[in-house]
């Protein structure tokens, strides 16, 4: 137990003698006041028992019936009032017994609650029925019962609404673990995936050419080189974007991190998928202007993933890249004139389906598919936001 913990128990138990301290003066100092005094005087000192709820409920609960029933025992004036009213005041104070049977209900375990409640009844029960007098008996006793049934249906709704809260969010933790998962999913396939692409095709070319053109072979190489730079550089990228939830991750400050890619990066793109045999001819049409980060840089893994697929099963040498600057939108076509398919569908793995997780995500729609003429497109478009300073043409 910590040293903070202690003051903490001893105010509560400081609280629960004061409420017993509270009952024994109600009884024994004014035994003649009226039971509805004793039970409103008790059910008002059972604040007295919140530490102790807190705590310890079973004890809270204990301590409760304790004082409500000696209230009731202890009121000399009970059977004259009685004579007067249906219900005798000095029930009141199991209303007390009642709030913290609510509590335990709301808070502790099923068994322990319902050892608690059948505990709380049998007592009512026997002391309502045995210090009821007359016709009093059946209206003592079924206000009492309400009274213990209102406050479980209570404690009951409590606890259920507790646990749908607790059950929301651990669904939102789980769906928001499983969209970083598929985000980092679709980066690594994007990024390596064409890497990889790249590197495969170089070096065979390499391979085949090292007796025989030797330069050929050197221009491979530097080729893979850069590109597998360039992976690492994105790998890393990745591993330090994952750390930055911690704070304290070693070397978190040390590593800079360098900008990802985009738009703007695409005449790179093209000169190494250019390399590994495919030559891609980059338009932009409309306003040439800046856009958001997040638009960028899946545009830019858009770009990359149709060129890998390009490489990898159109079995062409060119391709065309467009990017459409318009005003609400930004359109993306990359458009080849191979075979048209990806073959059986197997070997495309997840790059549309992360495409089209990327369009999604940004309120957008990508198509993809053979073309008429011959040849694959993919072509996405991606809503731009609405420039702040844009002014409305009044009417």
């Amino acid at each position: 137990m910590t040293t903070a913990a202690l003051p903490t128990k001893a105010v509560a138990w400081a609280g629960g003698a004061s409420y017993l301290l509270v009952v024994g003066l109600l009884v024994g100092a004014a035994p003649r006041a009226s039971g509805t005094v004793h039970g409103v005087g008790a059910l008002l000192a059972v604040s007295l028992l919140a530490g102790v709820v807190r705590r310890m409920p079973p004890a809270a609960l204990a301590m409760a019936l304790f004082g409500s029933t000696a209230v009731v025992v202890g009121t000399p004036g009970s059977a004259q009032e009685s004579r007067a009213s249906s219900y005798q005041g000095q029930f009141l104070s199991y209303l007390a017994v009642d709030l913290v049977l609510g509590l335990i209900v709301a808070t502790s375990a099923r068994r322990a609650a319902t050892v608690a409640v059948a505990v709380s009844c049998a007592v009512q029960v026997l002391v309502i029925g045995g210090f009821s007098h007359g016709d009093g008996v059946a209206v003592n006793g079924l206000i009492g019962l309400l009274a213990l049934l209102a406050s479980c249906m209570a404690g009951l709704l409590s606890r259920e609404r507790r646990e749908h809260a607790v059950a929301l969010r651990a669904q939102e933790v789980a769906e928001a673990v499983t969209a970083e998962r598929l985000r980092i999913a679709r980066d690594l396939h994007d990024m390596v995936a064409h890497s990889i692409g790249i590197i495969a095709i170089q070096a065979g070319m390499g391979s085949r050419v090292i007796q025989t053109q030797p330069a050929e072979a050197r221009e491979a190489l530097r080729a893979i080189e850069a590109t597998s730079r360039e992976t690492l550089s994105g790998l890393r990228r990745t591993l330090v974007s994952l750390r930055q939830a911690d704070g304290d991750a070693p070397g978190s400050e040390q590593s800079p991190r360098s900008p990802s890619p985009g738009l703007a990066d695409l005449e790179r793109l093209a000169a190494a998928t250019a390399g590994a045999g495919v030559r891609v001819d980059v338009r932009r049409t409309g306003e040439q202007r800046p856009v958001p980060a997040d638009i960028d840089l899946s545009a830019y893994r858009m770009v990359q993933e149709a060129l890998t697929n390009v490489v990898r099963h159109a079995g062409t040498g060119c391709c065309r890249v467009v990017i459409g600057y318009g005003d609400e939108e930004l359109t993306v076509e990359v458009v080849d004139d191979g075979r048209g398919t990806c073959g059986d569908g197997s070997e495309q793995g997840f790059g549309l389906i992360g495409m089209r997780e990327r369009a999604g995500m940004l309120g957008g729609r990508l198509s993809a598919g053979p073309r008429p003429e011959g040849g694959f497109r993919v072509a996405a478009r991606l809503p731009l936001p609405t420039p702040a300073g844009v002014a409305v043409e009044a009417p």
